[in-house]
């Protein structure tokens, strides 16, 4: 990966990015939800997300670091069910790693969000395998050594590895080997989010030396 420095910019483009794929992507969230959980995480992703969106706008944080812990707050007041407290952790625990530099390198960002995904994972209770979020933020976060492209390929194979596994954490697993077949929607909406980073990264226009 490059060493190319991401500034506040490029994380608030890339929850921008974020915000508007997962609105695109709501009701397909709920319909995998609808088969496996609450059927509402859609919703509270669509939700959360546009509450990010306007806090950003409101109040602009002036470095990386606060800019994702005010989006983790607001993902965590606004977003119900687990996906609140998850997301709100992912990001939060993220930026307070990022500390308060005006810039960060994608090294750094990586060593970030492998903070957030191990909060995440501390929270839940939950590993790679049981069928949650972390089966696509896993994989990403160990592919972002190699690129932002290889961490979002990552994410989307890890989410489709969800479908033949039987849920061992959350609502899911309440189903037992009913929840065989289908594909989390926790790890599909996670696999939106490092999709829309690399999104994020190539439209830089030092996109291929920070992705590559």
């Amino acid at each position: 990966m490059g060493s190319t420095a991401l500034d506040t910019d490029f994380f608030r483009r890339w929850l921008t990015i974020a915000a508007a794929a997962v609105d695109r992507e709501a009701d397909r969230l709920t319909e995998l939800d609808s088969a496996i959980g609450d059927a509402d995480h859609g919703t509270n992703m669509r939700r959360g997300f546009a509450a990010v969106t306007e806090a950003l706008e409101k109040d602009p944080p002036r470095t990386p670091g606060a800019l994702l812990v005010l989006a983790g707050r607001q993902l965590i007041s606004t977003v119900g069910g687990a996906s609140g407290p998850l997301y709100g952790t992912l990001l939060r625990r993220t930026g307070k790693a990022l500390g308060e530099a005006a810039e960060v390198t994608p090294g750094q960002l990586a060593e970030g969000l492998r903070a957030g995904v191990a909060a995440v994972a501390q929270l839940g209770g939950a590993a790679a395998g049981d069928k949650t979020m972390l089966d696509a933020l896993e994989p990403a976060v160990a592919a972002l050594d190699e690129s932002f492209e290889a961490a979002a390929r990552a994410a989307e194979e890890g989410a489709l590895a969800t479908v033949p596994m039987q849920a061992r954490k959350g609502r899911a697993s309440y189903l037992g080997e009913r929840s065989i077949g289908h594909q989390d929607p926790g790890a599909t909406s996670s696999a939106l989010l490092i999709a829309t980073l690399a999104q994020a990264a190539g439209s830089t226009p030092e996109g291929p030396a920070v992705a590559g």
